[in-house]
């Protein structure tokens, strides 16, 4: 079948941020399907065409998958207005796209939460074929952190969010508490599966990599890295208030490398010079097989996010799949999911929250136990093997999208 996928955030491996859509695409071809992604200019993102715009759009394929390419810029850096309008602007060129384009299925994935309006108008009005997928639960999330506060606005977006999980055929939720939301607004009309984030073991695991250590960093040091977008949700203070602590306690061999972009990397950075946090190295974010260069000279990987109770099992964070699939134990500092992964399986150190305290004992704890640090990594990645290896979520995947198809026939 013909599948137009619409993801503004869309990126290939060459890129520095998640490539899902681009694993996924590459899985419904291979399974016999042709796909056409829709997609923005993301931040970080590389769709893989080179050519110049026309019109504010360009076309080509990139490994078998049709792109098309809208040229609308988004940031994290942008303030809330003008990403809103990115949003608005990409869903409503989306919507003519999909009224013209030949295809028998679309699916969206958010954030953001317009990205289902396409699906909405072609199901509303030429009876497609429509899977949603959610990444995060919108208003939900940003109404936690307070990011919109607006109710009007907070309204409108329930409204969408409960028209898009209503009219579409079948969802996609990446965590267990997505799901739970989905089923919630969707009642029991539309039928809602679990795929999460996966392991990429082809770009995190090749033999040929060879260990990074960025420059100031020892091998003899325990080096803690993070990955990903430095923004509000991310919470990142918490890391220099544990290397505040760390300082204090004289522990010079316990570094941390941020590597990332986003709206709160200067204050970060400008707090780390202020405070002469020497144990921690911010660099520019890198592409995917770069990265796995330094995350496999990595001690442990950090999962870090602010202390939102909508987070606890609403998040299905790229990074966290991305340290299991390279065998690096994991520190959590929230509750939810994840946390309880990492206890049942051994394979890091899961703490509470808002205590800089008990984040310095803890990777005081790892530097001073190497040989059960080593074996913790390597339960991560039998966790990554067993549970999230993306080719086996790609199949299923691919296999709901198919009965979704059928069933809607």
């Amino acid at each position: 079948m013909n599948i137009l996928y619409f993801h503004q955030h869309f990126s290939t491996p060459q890129g520095s941020t998640a490539n899902r859509s681009y694993a996924m695409s590459k899985a419904l071809i291979q399974a016999g399907h042709e796909v056409t992604v829709v997609c923005g200019k993301y931040h970080g993102g590389v769709s893989g065409l080179q050519g110049p715009f026309i019109r504010g759009i360009r076309k080509g394929v990139v490994d078998g998958i049709d792109v098309i390419e809208l040229e609308l810029k988004y940031s994290n850096y942008q303030g809330f207005l003008k990403r809103s309008l990115v949003f608005l602007k990409f869903a409503l060129k989306s919507v003519d796209i999909a009224l013209r384009e030949r295809c028998d299925l679309i699916f969206a994935t958010s954030t953001p939460l317009t990205a289902g309006i396409p699906g909405i108008i072609s199901k509303c009005f030429q009876r497609k074929t429509f899977v949603f997928e959610v990444r995060d639960l919108w208003p939900e999330l940003p109404k936690a952190m307070g990011v919109i506060k607006n109710p009007v606005v907070l309204s409108l977006m329930s409204f969408l969010e409960h028209l898009s999980y209503r009219c579409a055929d079948s969802c996609i939720g990446l965590s267990p508490g997505i799901v739970e939301g989905i089923k919630k607004k969707a009642g029991e009309t539309t039928p809602v599966a679990l795929i999460p984030n996966g392991c990429d073991f082809e770009i995190f695991n090749a033999k040929h990599i060879k260990p990074v250590r960025p420059t100031g960093i020892k091998n003899s040091d325990l080096m803690a890295i993070f990955t990903g977008a430095h923004g509000i949700a991310n919470g990142l203070d918490a890391v220099l208030d544990a290397a505040e602590v760390l300082k204090s306690r004289g522990r010079t061999d316990i570094k941390f490398v941020f590597i990332g972009d986003g709206k709160k990397k200067p204050a970060l950075v400008k707090r780390a010079s202020e405070k002469g946090l020497n144990n921690c190295l911010f660099l520019d974010p890198v592409p995917k097989n770069e990265l796995a260069g330094i995350m496999k000279g990595a001690d442990i990987g950090l999962m870090i996010l602010a202390n939102v109770p909508a987070f606890y099992y609403g998040t299905s964070p790229n990074k966290f799949f991305d340290y299991l699939s390279m065998g690096l134990p994991v520190l959590n500092n929230y509750p939810g999911w994840i946390a309880e992964m990492i206890k049942k399986y051994s394979c890091g150190y899961a703490i509470e929250p808002d205590n800089p305290s008990i984040f310095a004992d803890a990777l005081e704890h790892a530097a001073c136990n190497r040989t059960s640090l080593k074996i913790m990594g390597e339960n991560a990645k039998k966790l990554g093997r067993s549970k999230f290896d993306r080719k086996k979520l790609a199949k299923k995947f691919v296999n709901w999208l198919e009965r979704t198809a059928e069933k809607s026939l």
